[in-house]
């Protein structure tokens, strides 16, 4: 009886993970396991967001958010990663034992120029809102 053959994980579904479900830590639960333990500090982001809610119900909401908000940001870099990780090394990391080898096309440069673009807006509007809350006391919105 022969031992089962790894499923072959797909770069551009991981990078798609992570642009649109990485605060959640989806795409670190599909390239490694259920019990990821990076994937699970990113699910913490939404209990830890509701415990801040229960705790403080009077703070500025970007407080209420800021848990999530940082885990999409180390999501959108390991996005970037992912992405930006040639097709060999990512076989190696992700495909060791897979009959297929994967082959990158158009739809992932998309996917990772929309990443960019995604979490750059969001590290700018989370630094700016925060410097704001933090010095003005939020007088400019």
């Amino acid at each position: 009886m022969t031992a089962p053959m790894p499923r072959h994980r797909n770069k551009t579904l991981a990078t798609f993970l992570g642009l649109f479900l990485g605060s959640l830590g989806a795409h670190r639960f599909y390239l490694r396991s259920p019990v990821d333990r990076l994937g699970l500090l990113h699910l913490m982001s939404v209990p830890v967001c509701g415990l801040i809610l229960g705790l403080a119900p009077h703070v500025d909401p970007f407080y209420k958010l800021l848990p999530l908000l940082i885990s999409g940001i180390a999501a959108f870099l390991e996005t970037l990663v992912i992405g930006l990780t040639s097709d060999e090394k990512f076989d190696a990391a992700y495909n060791a034992g897979s009959a297929r080898q994967s082959d990158s096309s158009w739809p992932l440069a998309l996917l990772l120029v929309l990443t960019l673009a995604v979490g750059a807006t969001t590290v700018i509007a989370t630094l700016s809102r925060l410097f704001d809350l933090l010095y003005t006391g939020g007088a400019y919105g």
